[in-house]
């Protein structure tokens, strides 16, 4: 905003195009606290401009106009408004490596050969004799409810159609089929909407045990549980509501959370130590070490959350470290979560 005195009508417009500024909104109304003559003009003006030009053009703009005042917003990165926004929340990330394709195929009812139903099985056997003293009370119970309703057995991969379904009555949460790993953004932003982006191949045969990619084993043993639970549905979708229109850094930030709780997490249950995290639970010796692991942190309910800026982390080893809670997480504070290093 600023008063354009009498005589310079043109000024502030031939500044605005030298600076490339695109207007979204101009007003001008005769000034209300006129300097000079009562044709002075109060002007209002949104425009965008780059930000290394923003200086610039208010030094010039003070230079032709009097009383220049500004009010800087800083322009939010797209993120989706509606569920079918969604749509253009598709971008892969990939990662170098020869033994994996990056050319998966995504398909309504996905058809499974003889090996990787027989690789399924490996790993469905080997986890599920674990679940009982490994896994958490919720997971467990939402496992089982899966055998019994949705076709989760040894010798035949659940379609993510039927999962969906399951779900949906349960927590309102969707399953859709995604080609690959997606950018942290377009990911946690499905959240938002009660939508889990998950792929539908399956890991190689010679590797059963772990995948550096999320796989359907990862999506169908590790998060539908888990999904299913409310409060940690409501959990999850809180993680995706804080990250629309989020920073690159806050991104960032909600993305490490969520890799040491909901891919991670362990908790601590009738004094026992149980994992809930998807990362854990889908492969069998990441599950094995993570409850052995001497190095846990156990903190109050009260206490902060902390992140170490130093944490890296990898889905191409085994963690060296993980996030464990005294509480179970949920949305309500019950469930305090702190850093080892």
């Amino acid at each position: 905003m600023f008063v354009l005195p009498f005589g310079k009508p043109c000024a502030h417009d031939c500044l605005l195009q030298m600076f490339e500024a695109k207007i979204n909104h101009l007003e001008t109304r005769p000034a209300r606290m006129s300097k000079h003559t009562a044709e002075d003009l109060d002007c209002f003006v949104r425009c965008e401009v780059l930000t290394c030009k923003i200086s610039s053009l208010i030094n010039s703009l003070k230079r032709v106009a009097e009383d220049v005042k500004t009010n800087r917003e800083e322009k939010a990165p797209w993120f989706p408004k509606k569920i079918r926004d969604l749509d253009k929340c598709h971008h892969l990330i990939t990662k170098y490596d020869p033994d994996l394709d990056h050319d998966h195929p995504v398909s309504k009812e996905f058809e499974y050969t003889a090996q990787e139903t027989a690789t399924w099985k490996e790993i469905y056997q080997k986890l599920s004799s674990l679940y009982p003293t490994h896994a958490c009370k919720q997971y467990l119970g939402a496992f089982y409810q899966l055998e019994k309703y949705c076709g989760y057995q040894a010798d035949h991969i659940p379609q993510l159609e039927d999962v969906s379904v399951f779900l949906t009555e349960r927590t309102g949460f969707k399953l859709r089929p995604a080609a690959g790993l997606l950018s942290a953004r377009d990911f946690l932003a499905s959240l938002a909407f009660r939508v889990f982006q998950s792929t539908q191949y399956i890991r190689h045969s010679s590797s059963p045990m772990h995948s550096p990619e999320p796989d359907c084993c990862h999506e169908l043993l590790g998060h539908v549980p888990m999904l299913a639970d409310k409060e940690f549905a409501q959990f999850s979708q809180d993680i995706g509501l804080a990250s629309l229109g989020a920073s690159d850094e806050d991104i960032e930030k909600l993305s490490t959370l969520y890799w040491f709780t909901v891919e991670f997490g362990l908790c601590k249950q009738n004094g026992s130590i149980r994992a809930y995290g998807a990362g854990l639970l889908s492969s069998y010796g990441e599950l094995m070490v993570s409850l052995n692991m001497a190095s846990l942190w156990w903190v109050h309910q009260q206490a902060r959350l902390h992140v170490p800026r130093s944490v890296k982390f990898s889905s191409q080893r085994p963690l060296p470290s993980l996030f464990s809670a005294g509480f179970f997480p949920t949305t309500r504070g019950g469930g305090a979560l702190c850093g080892c290093p």
